[in-house]
């Protein structure tokens, strides 16, 4: 019942979303209200979940963190632009006059996804053993070194972006010197989180649909390619050669 509510929960916020951009004309926002809705949707787990209470504030902990920081930094990224992301304008031009029929079709798949995605809270959140064992000691590691990384990655990226000197350079310095994604690279390693903590739990299972949900969606929907293509249009054989030195994903030292 907690997952039927949980769903329509979602759905209703993502409705609630399409009819403000109807207004704004801002559809972009949908982004921060998306990784919002995963943490919101955790603590609702945590709170009327059946596990123990250990597993129920632990991934209230988890994911509640992940999302606040994920969710303020998208939120100040598109405060700073009076124009709606250039994604989302391509989205409105290609569909044309039927573009808020097509819109309410992708805020509603937001919203599917977005659900699909707190799955592995739940499996915690209903894990009945009190348990703090080594799995859930790697599980909160995985989680810290995640957070810190991708925290590092968005400052290092913000901090060249505001150097009027780098205006149209390729940022290659900290972590960003051995990953052309470091940020996906460390958001795809948080969601490894939740399996090591639900170690043994009942339906267990469902908790590697996150890393390889997001997996799929960094190297094949909405991550790497939407970015490697406006990134060569808008840089051109300075970021083919750093196709060429540096790892897309996984943080490895660069060719020569």
């Amino acid at each position: 019942m907690n997952l039927l509510i949980a769903f329509l929960l979602t759905v209703l916020l993502m409705s609630g979303v399409w009819l403000w951009q109807r207004r704004s004309g801002r559809a972009d926002w949908v982004d921060a209200f998306w990784a919002g809705s995963i943490g919101a949707l955790a603590v609702f787990y945590a709170v009327f979940g059946d596990g123990a209470v250990e597993k129920r504030v632990l991934v209230a902990l988890v994911a509640g963190t992940w999302s606040f920081r994920l969710t303020r930094h998208l939120a100040v990224r598109l405060a700073g632009h009076e124009q709606e992301d250039g994604r989302y304008q391509a989205m409105r031009e290609h569909w044309g006059e039927r573009a808020q029929f097509w819109l309410f079709v992708f805020f509603m798949g937001q919203a599917l996804i977005a659900w699909l995605f707190s799955l592995p809270a739940w499996v915690v959140a209903n894990d009945p053993s009190p348990a703090m064992n080594v799995w859930v000691i790697l599980g909160v590691v995985v989680w810290f070194v995640s957070l810190a990384g991708e925290s590092l990655a968005d400052r290092q990226l913000s901090a060249f972006r505001r150097d009027p000197a780098n205006r149209g350079k390729v940022c290659q310095v900290g972590l960003w010197r051995y990953s052309r994604h470091p940020n996906y690279f460390f958001e795809w390693l948080h969601w490894f989180s939740y399996p090591l903590i639900a170690m043994g739990a009942p339906f267990q299972w469902l908790a590697w649909l996150g890393p390889v949900l997001m997996l799929l969606f960094l190297y094949r929907v909405t991550g790497i390619p939407y970015t490697e293509k406006q990134s060569l249009k808008s840089r051109g054989d300075a970021y083919r050669e750093y196709q060429r030195t540096t790892s897309a994903f996984i943080p490895w030292p660069p060719k020569d």
